[in-house]
């Protein structure tokens, strides 16, 4: 029967089409599955299948975010492997309660066509499934289940010397894991090199008058946790042009330096507010007129705090005054100027910020960078950049896979929307040199389950908009297949009505996208879900 919570590029599908589609080791599949739906459970049978059908254990490399994760993909993949084994003899006389022979056979069977397997398939595969243990543990070398950060590790240790030259890396050294206590190290010298440059001096003074020496700190900081794709970002020349200028989103400003010369010392600009100080200070109002005065005052002094007081109110973001029916026209005009200034000062500040930023942040990396070469430290960030540069180049990522004794013929990745983007690029870079007419003949089997709803891991760069893209290109350029799934095997309905209620308002409230209602098996009236009650935040000192 047709399953709306199960659906196949984007139709409605049978649950067991979905999960036969998810486990077939030949398509190239990306999953989007909510929790409780499977999704460990789809990955560990695409590997049993994929072993089934021919491929050596070495030849797949699973991929998860943590070893605690990598830890039970494995546990479950030897659990599974130890349960289909064939029975000893002494097995199948264990006295009353034993399995008979048929029973065991029907259960081998009913397990393969579980994992999208056809009957008479599944039954000439029974025999397969008993031996698939022993012929793992015959052939040496296991099946790869590792975490993002070992596997690129490992292409590291295999990186040519040139490759590291060129990345500043050293030949020997020690892999910094957790780089919490040399970033507290770095400031020293950071704040030395900073004072002993009478620019960078002058950014950081102006950088800690706006933002306070703590949020400061944090922004940099902020900055340096980015530090790859800063630096991915600079060498290409996308950094110094993110902010534009004033004058590029006005071009009537250009040739001026301070967004506000374009009233104050512009003739024609100081023209127009001179005419509307006269024009308001005619009218008969006294209040309308002590503006006019205001107004040609601040002209007089170079106050632009002043000309803004006099012609546009305080009330937020500050509105046009208005002068009565007599309003003149050329009030009107300085209006729209003066706004047009206002929003170009909004502009010029954040470009100013911007490029202060950006040279302090190459600052932070370039200290960061000399330290971890006094003590032979490399981090996890030079190790997406390595694998990064080693596997867009097609030729010596074949290279290194050769080093490493693997041909990878399927990838499979868990939790893909705690991706981060330089991950991402660096197995968009190595995959896309499959990619090409039929589907990109001689890629690996890619199968890329997860639910952005769930990223977890912000403070390691993921960012669930990487689900989205990788999506695309598992389908546009590998010739693959997109799985979604809103239903759990496991939630209480209370727990989903409120998941329901929650993200729902805020799609209609325009502040999530693509959110789908959720519906469970599970039939537990005891789920609830309680609120915490709001605690104000208290005033600020």
């Amino acid at each position: 029967m047709i399953n709306p919570a199960y659906q196949h590029n984007g139709e409605p599908c049978t649950r067991e089409r979905f999960y036969a589609i998810a486990c077939d080791p030949r398509r190239s599949v990306v999953v989007e599955a909510c929790a409780g739906a499977g999704k460990t459970w789809m990955l560990v049978s695409r590997i049993l299948r994929a072993l089934l059908d021919g491929a050596q254990p070495h030849e797949i490399l699973a991929i998860t975010f943590t070893k605690k994760a990598a830890g039970e993909m494995r546990e479950r993949l030897l659990q599974w492997l130890d349960e289909f084994a064939r029975p000893m003899p002494a097995d199948a006389a264990k006295g009353q309660g034993a399995e008979t022979p048929d029973e065991w056979n029907a259960r081998l069977q009913a397990e393969l066509i579980a994992r999208g397997i056809g009957p008479q398939a599944a039954s000439d595969q029974r025999e397969q499934l008993q031996n698939l243990y022993q012929s793992v543990l015959a052939h040496g070398r296991p099946v790869q289940i590792r975490t993002f950060h070992s596997w690129f590790a490992a292409l590291l240790k295999t990186a040519p010397l040139a490759v590291l030259q060129d990345l500043g890396l050293p030949s020997s050294y020690e892999l910094l894991e957790d780089d919490q206590d040399a970033v507290a190290e770095l400031w020293r010298p950071f704040l030395r090199a900073v004072a002993a440059d009478a620019s960078l001096a002058a950014d950081y003074g102006a950088l800690v008058q706006t933002l306070g020496r703590h949020n400061a700190r944090k922004a940099l900081e902020a900055a340096l946790e980015r530090r790859a794709e800063f630096a991915l970002a600079d060498a290409a020349g996308h950094v110094d042009g993110a902010v534009q200028r004033f004058d590029a989103l006005d071009p009537r400003m250009a040739g001026v330096d301070q967004p506000t010369d374009w009233l104050l010392v512009r003739v024609a600009g100081r023209q127009m507010l001179l005419d509307a100080a006269r024009d308001l200070q005619a009218l008969s109002a006294p209040t309308f007129a002590a503006k006019g005065a205001e107004l040609a005052a601040a002209l007089q002094a170079g106050d632009w705090d002043g000309v803004c007081a006099a012609l546009v109110t305080n009330k937020g973001e500050g509105t046009p005054r208005k002068f009565g029916k007599a309003h003149p026209a050329s009030a009107t005009d300085a209006q729209n100027e003066v706004e047009a200034v206002r929003a170009a000062c909004q502009q010029h500040a954040a470009w100013q910020h911007q490029q202060r930023m950006a040279r302090l942040a190459r600052q932070l990396s370039a200290c960061f960078a000399q330290l971890k070469r006094e003590r032979g430290w490399v981090d996890m960030s030079d190790i997406e950049r390595a694998a990064l540069a080693l596997l867009k180049d097609h030729v010596l990522s074949a290279w290194v896979q050769e080093r490493l004794d693997t041909r990878t013929r399927h990838l499979l990745i868990d939790e893909f929307q705690d991706t981060n983007p330089l991950q991402w690029q660096a197995l968009h870079a190595w995959l896309a040199g499959y990619a090409g007419a039929g589907g990109g003949q001689g890629a690996p089997g890619v199968f890329i389950v997860g639910d952005p709803k769930q990223s977890i891991y912000r403070f390691r760069r993921a960012d669930p908009a990487v689900f989205a893209a990788a999506q695309d290109f598992v389908v546009q350029a590998l010739g693959g297949e997109r799985l979604a799934t809103d239903h759990t095997r496991r939630n209480a309905p209370a727990v989903l009505a409120a998941v329901n209620a929650v993200l729902g308002q805020a799609q209609a409230d325009g502040e999530f996208d693509g959110f789908r209602p959720h519906s469970t098996e599970s039939d537990d009236a005891t789920g609830q879900v309680q609120a915490l009650p709001l605690i104000p935040r208290p005033p600020k000192a």
